[in-house]
């Protein structure tokens, strides 16, 4: 088949959960000998990337426009140039997935989370994801939902069914640790947070719980935000020696970093399924997370939920726990992963949902 995959910042993955998604779900389409094309906003030094053609468009580099101006060229370019099924991402582009339906194109849009409860949007923001979620119910051929909250919020509110297929993460720990000798931490000795740095992910409040944990561990604190400059300087302000912030981090050394942590700490409160908290238990990490239903549904019984008061005492429990106890939870997360949320799973499912979709064409 000839698929194309619109509505994310494109790969190589250098940005967020999105992005990866789109690297490792092509590249393994294109290994079981379909045709795969990813449009993207930043220009790779070549034509292709593991296999996958890249199409390198401009878009407006604007906070409230990036996403829509991007996915409404690449839609433009994708009419001109069929595909045999296409894969949108972002509810908010679920305006664009009419145009190639009614060209005769199958679409299915991976809708994400609740993008509107973010605090960084504004009222006419939250009102267009509000207003894409009801146009995600009719515009693409098929909803795809990551989370089974997600998929009942769908059904309960719009009596829309929806395709659920999960997130993807690899199993197992890298043995190699250059992201730990070029940021000074031990193995085993440093807590682990990973997310954007805005306010919905609660760096700040992992930042301050840490702070009051009596501990000569260190915390990473790993990532970035470009429309946040204002909260990072926030997370920043620190003066305590044992926090690690050096910035967005990808590829091997991003995975290195939670290969050799402690413990994860997954903080986020919007969203469906997050990336970073399969990609940690699958590196086999302790987790800890922030106790949302989301969260929970992927965490199962194999982290440990903690309310936003209390992190700090369950830092202190991570901390006292014995080196076994520990690897004890990291097994169980990795054995999850490789159940539950394997890459290749999860591109039987997509193929299979895609192949399904060319076939009305």
């Amino acid at each position: 088949m000839r698929i194309a995959i619109l509505g994310t910042r494109g790969i190589p993955a250098r940005y967020g959960g999105f992005e990866t998604f789109a690297e490792e779900l092509s590249a393994r389409l294109v290994l079981r000998g379909h045709r795969v094309t990813v449009y993207c906003r930043e220009r790779h030094s070549g034509s292709t990337y593991r296999g996958v053609s890249l199409v390198s468009l401009r878009t407006w580099r604007h906070k409230y426009f990036d996403t829509i101006v991007h996915t409404f060229l690449s839609t433009l370019h994708l009419l001109f140039h069929r595909a045999d099924a296409a894969l949108y991402c972002n509810a908010a582009n679920a305006i664009f997935t009419f145009w190639p339906r009614m060209g005769g194109i199958p679409v299915a849009l991976n809708v994400d989370g609740l993008e509107r409860k973010r605090k960084k949007w504004n009222k006419l923001a939250r009102t267009w994801y509000l207003v894409s979620e009801w146009l995600a119910t009719f515009c693409p051929n098929v909803v795809v939902t990551d989370a089974r909250k997600i998929a009942e919020y769908y059904l309960e509110r719009y009596r829309k069914t929806s395709e659920f297929i999960p997130y993807g993460a690899e199993v197992g720990a890298l043995e190699s640790d250059a992201a730990l000798v070029r940021l000074g931490l031990e193995h085993r000795g440093y807590f682990l947070y990973v997310s954007r740095m805005e306010p919905e992910n609660n760096a700040l409040l992992v930042r301050r719980e840490f702070e009051k944990v009596a501990t000569s561990r260190k915390l990473a604190l790993i990532g970035d935000a470009p429309y946040a400059r204002e909260y990072i300087d926030r997370v920043r302000d620190t003066r305590d020696s044992r926090i690690v912030m050096p910035g967005a981090i990808y590829g091997r050394e991003y995975h290195e970093l939670l290969s050799h942590c402690l413990a994860y700490i997954h903080a986020t409160e919007v969203g469906g399924t997050h990336p970073a908290l399969i990609e940690a238990m699958g590196r086999g990490a302790l987790v800890l997370f922030l106790n949302t239903p989301e969260n929970a549904e992927v965490a199962d019984d194999a982290g440990i939920p903690f309310e936003a008061g209390e992190l700090g005492a369950k830092l202190e429990q991570v901390l006292a726990m014995p080196a076994g106890e520990r690897a004890e939870w990291g097994r169980r997360a990795a054995e999850r992963v490789a159940k539950v949320y394997s890459w290749d799973a999860v591109t039987d499912q997509y193929e299979n949902l895609l192949l399904k979709l060319g076939r009305r064409s």
